[in-house]
């Protein structure tokens, strides 16, 4: 797939307020610092599409970019920021649950895990609670550029067996570099392949 053009459309707060019509809406989430922003800047080729802060938990809302005039990329705010205080948590958690399950419109939600830490508890109770609501999704380990290639392998492993004590099926997993380009190609072939099977 190529992005030929990536236009934001709308930021909001209430899933009522996100463009009508029934267009593929493919969602990245992710912990706070993930690089989520880097990533969704270096799949469209668009150096501040998103906007990319020092400050984790920055992302409160959720932005809608329009992809080629054909499908939605949804920038989701990061979940699990401890400085945000338990209002402030509770009614991001609201965001981000209200969107997740009762948005018809998203294809498949892309989880951002960081590839330098030790499975986290936060992106595993995460994953957990996606399948517990039979939600399609998929994970992207992010900062690969960071490490050596046999420490990615060997965290992307910790990870995957941990899901395997509870999973029969692991979701499609995909490693990226925001930096380096890493993954781009992987993850457009991915969402394109999810589009075409859908339009079968």
């Amino acid at each position: 797939m190529e992005i030929k053009n990536a236009v934001f459309e709308i930021s909001n707060t209430d899933i009522r307020k996100c463009p009508p019509g029934n267009r593929f809406e493919f969602a990245f989430i992710g912990r706070s610092n993930v690089g989520k922003s880097s990533l969704i800047n270096m799949l469209t080729n668009r150096k501040k599409l998103a906007m990319t802060s020092q400050t984790p938990g920055k992302t409160l809302l959720i932005n809608h970019f329009l992809i080629n005039d054909e499908w939605y990329l949804v920038d989701l705010p990061g979940y699990g920021y401890a400085k945000r205080g338990k209002e402030g948590r509770e009614k991001l958690r609201k965001i981000i649950e209200d969107y997740i399950l009762e948005r018809e419109q998203m294809t498949n939600l892309f989880v951002l895990v960081d590839s330098r830490l030790e499975p986290q508890k936060i992106d595993l109770e995460f994953i957990e609670w996606l399948g517990e609501n039979g939600i399609p999704f998929s994970i992207i380990f992010t900062k690969i550029d960071k490490l050596s290639r046999g420490k990615v392998a060997e965290n992307v492993e910790k990870f995957k067996n941990i899901l395997l004590e509870k999973w029969e099926e692991l979701p499609p997993i995909l490693l990226s570099s925001a930096e380096k380009g890493t993954g781009r190609d992987d993850i457009l072939r991915h969402i394109e392949e999810i589009i075409q099977s859908l339009q079968q």
